[in-house]
């Protein structure tokens, strides 16, 4: 197992610190392109060859977009992997649908090969067939995301009906699943979540079938109010028990 750390926020390099846990090796770079998305996709091609590269990566960053890399770099592996996405969001909002406009809101969407291809052109994403993708929790969807999902054949699931589909997998936890009642300083809180037993549970369950190509844990907080020491244990236990299956 490598424990990569993308130490950002969207294109906002945070502190190593704000992180519960020591990386095998951090991938950064100075992001100078005028254009959003092209500052993030420099970002994420490295990600790509980082995962590429890496032995049961394990991913490690701030905000859900580096998905985008993470896919990529299975792909660059030949691995065509399902997508398990924990998360309070759906994250399946385009720039058109978004009210907030805010960028990890759109990021699901993106895999599927929706939304603004600026990242998926640059580092050679393949799209993801929705059939391939499974929704767990979404507790907090707007309106859009509720009709998308009513003719989508994306599966949604409650976290204690999360079982692995069928192939490799690509599992991505946001830690903001848990609620802001566990967690403090989420950017985006959602009350009401399952606890961390509950969510260790349903991601060992998956880590158990030996399928995981890649697990990505987004810690979606604000600097400096706790996080870290709040999610350390649950953290310290999926890649305790990733590394064993790796």
């Amino acid at each position: 197992m490598t424990v990569l750390l993308v130490p950002y926020h969207l294109d906002e390099r945070l502190p190593d610190h704000e992180f519960p846990l020591v990386a095998d090796r951090v991938v950064t770079k100075d992001l100078h392109d005028d254009h959003f998305w092209s500052r993030l996709a420099d970002l994420y091609d490295l990600v790509g060859d980082a995962v590429a590269t890496a032995k049961h990566p394990v991913i490690v960053t701030a905000d859900c977009t580096v998905a985008l890399g993470v896919v990529s770099g299975l792909q660059r592996q030949g691995i065509d992997p399902a997508v398990m996405w924990f998360d309070a969001h759906g994250d399946l909002h385009t720039p058109e649908s978004s009210a907030s406009g805010y960028p990890g809101g759109m990021v699901l969407r993106m895999l599927l090969g929706e939304g603004d291809p600026t990242v998926a052109e640059t580092i050679g994403l393949t799209p993801i067939p929705a059939e391939r993708a499974v929704l767990v929790d979404a507790r907090d969807l707007d309106a859009p995301e509720v009709e998308y999902l009513s003719s989508s054949v994306i599966s949604r699931v409650p976290v204690e009906g999360a079982t692995a589909p069928e192939g490799p997998i690509y599992l991505h936890i946001d830690l903001d699943v848990l609620g802001s009642d566990v967690v403090p300083g989420l950017r985006y809180p959602v009350a009401g979540g399952p606890g961390s037993d509950r969510v260790r549970d349903a991601a060992l369950r998956i880590l158990s079938t030996g399928r995981v190509a890649a697990m990505t844990i987004a810690c979606t907080w604000k600097p400096g109010e706790g996080a870290p020491a709040a999610t350390q244990k649950l953290v310290s236990e999926l890649l305790a028990a990733a590394g064993e299956i790796a």
